[in-house]
């Protein structure tokens, strides 16, 4: 059932810091006492939830037919503004465990009702996840920590932070503490402490997706493009081939990169060929087997 009308409410809830991680929420408006299952979506490395297409594809999914939460994680580094880099030292502080944290406080305002919309009746104790390169890493890992999450979609995902961290990343963390990485879109130089890795290292049987899809037995999904240049479609083939669902399906899209034809600012009227196809994917994953 496809829904005509979509509700948007926006908001945040605070950190266990006690930062703000904001978060827009899309529902269906429907005359029914119908309680819709919950998507969370998370974003990736320099990403945030108004990236590009992401909202047209968040208000994509509620479209047919559940509520979609989109968060920016609290150490992402987007300030008051929706898409403007203005707190770069919370970036610089951020680790994979604190994005997993964040998941955690949402879904605990999920089922507390901190956060709800008053167009649609939400069931919190039905949750979907689905995440973009990093944030897939962290839905992998959140999907396996959450018994509320019961189906798993990943977008271009890593599938081992610490396989990827490289020799001068390591001679930057030991030498200076931080690490540097220049945005192209906004031209800022994006520092990364040496926290961040030594979060990995400590925690990495909680963290890494490629251990924890081990645990997964719920539906995953794993989709990847051909032509990524930035995380290879074999970081997705190995995530399928170790994940332990019985219902777990590997998804390549032919002459797609790392955004699927996605770009930012994204003002066009339809989705790129590659980027409609991701989300036609996915939402028959959750149709099929979120309930």
């Amino acid at each position: 059932m496809e829904f005509e009308n979509i509700a948007i409410s926006s908001g945040s809830v605070l950190s266990s810091e006690e930062l703000p991680i904001k978060y827009d929420l899309y529902v269906p408006i429907s005359g029914t006492n119908k309680h819709f299952p919950i998507v969370i979506f998370l974003h990736g490395f320099k990403g945030f939830k108004d990236w590009g297409p992401f909202p047209d594809a968040c208000e994509e999914l509620a479209r047919t037919g559940f509520g979609v939460l989109a968060i920016n994680h609290s150490h992402n580094g987007i300030g008051n503004g929706r898409t403007v880099y203005e707190r770069l030292d919370l970036f610089e502080q951020n680790t994979l465990s604190k994005d997993l944290d964040d998941v955690k406080v949402m879904i605990g305002a999920l089922q507390s009702g901190e956060v709800n919309n008053a167009h649609a009746q939400l069931n919190t104790d039905v949750i979907g996840i689905v995440g973009h390169s990093r944030g897939g890493h962290t839905a992998i890992a959140a999907a396996a920590e959450f018994e509320s999450i019961r189906c798993l979609v990943t977008w271009a995902s890593v599938s081992d932070y610490l396989a990827r961290v490289s020799d001068k990343e390591k001679k930057d963390w030991e030498g200076q503490g931080f690490t540097e990485y220049k945005n192209s879109r906004t031209n800022q130089i994006m520092k990364v402490s040496r926290s961040f890795y030594d979060d990995l290292v400590a925690n990495a049987d909680l963290l890494i997706a490629q251990r924890r899809v081990k645990d997964l037995r719920i539906p995953s999904l794993f989709i990847h493009g051909r032509d990524d240049e930035s995380v290879p479609y074999t970081s997705s083939e190995r995530l399928h081939i170790d994940c332990s669902a019985k219902n777990k399906e590997l998804r390549f899209i032919a002459n797609a990169g790392h955004t699927f034809g996605g770009a930012h600012p994204f003002e066009e009227e339809f989705f790129p060929p590659q980027f409609k196809e991701l989300v036609e994917f996915t939402t028959s994953w959750f149709r099929q087997y979120l309930r």
